[in-house]
């Protein structure tokens, strides 16, 4: 069972304009194959970091915590990539995520513990603006049933591992240390966000 938590107020610093969603559907095929490519390198992420629990700390929280996370998001890659089959689109193979890779470029590699909080957080950052343009689907007119109501299933796991990342940080540094690193990564993510081009694609920018 996915984690849930209390919808909170959301962190992002840039938020998404309600027309986002209307262009994004616009080629509904693109968007959800992109989606689906999304999920699929959540799930990896997730399994990779799962290995790097920190020396001479218990590692069955990080251990289930992450495992969690990357079950659900192979979840969420067949329920998405369904979809996109009922809807009569395919899977593209080739995939990029302008988003993801830009944020990344602000890791502080090589640093050791530095550089798994900082991981930790953009994916934190990454669920956190995914939640966001969900319910931004969910309420455009323009989304049909079917796809309005598998993002409204999807809302509640993206802020639970929102906050799973968020926790993992805190285990890895301490909790005034990735308080002082948020803001910083906040503030990225709002400039990262914005300059995205738009697209039918769930990270992009709209036009306008």
């Amino acid at each position: 069972m996915a984690e849930t938590v209390r919808a909170a107020p959301s962190p992002l610093r840039a938020s998404t304009p309600e027309r986002w969603a209307e262009q994004a559907l616009a080629d509904e095929h693109a968007l959800l194959g992109d989606h689906a490519h999304l999920e699929k390198k959540a799930a990896s992420n997730a399994l990779e970091l799962l290995q790097r629990f920190p020396e001479g700390r218990p590692a069955a929280d990080w251990v289930d915590g992450l495992a969690r996370v990357a079950r659900d998001e192979a979840l969420h890659l067949l329920q998405v990539t369904r979809l996109l089959r009922q809807r009569g689109g395919e899977l593209p193979k080739v995939h990029t995520n302008a988003y993801a890779n830009e944020l990344r470029q602000h890791v502080r590699l090589g640093d050791g513990p530095a550089e798994l909080v900082d991981r930790l957080l953009v994916a934190a950052l990454i669920e956190a603006r995914s939640a966001e343009r969900f319910e931004r689907l969910v309420a455009c007119p323009a989304a049909a049933p079917e796809v309005s109501a598998l993002y409204a299933s999807l809302l509640a796991s993206e802020r639970g591992h929102h906050a799973v990342f968020l926790r993992l940080a805190r285990d890895v540094a301490g909790r005034a240390a990735v308080d002082r690193r948020w803001p910083d990564l906040l503030d990225v993510e709002a400039e990262v966000a914005r300059a995205q081009a738009p697209g039918p694609r769930l990270f992009s920018w709209p036009a306008g």
